[in-house]
């Protein structure tokens, strides 16, 4: 290690440290957004089947007139 000095030292473990960083709020962000999406779509197939429910007693209503 006679050939790196100090301060080439610090800079490299400050960019394998920024790298790190990185990679894990990369994954992080990544795994956010697939909770995210998973829970939208859950919502949405509520809603959906609520809608279904209404169309029907709205048809079951009409047929009975």
């Amino acid at each position: 290690m006679g050939d790196f000095s100090t301060g080439d030292i610090i800079f490299q473990i400050m960019m394998i440290g920024l790298l790190v960083l990185f990679v894990v709020s990369f994954s992080l962000f990544i795994r956010r957004m697939l909770i995210t999406r998973t829970v939208q779509n859950r919502k949405s197939e509520d809603t959906n089947e609520k809608l279904d429910r209404i169309i029907e007693l709205l048809e079951d209503r009409e047929d009975r007139k």
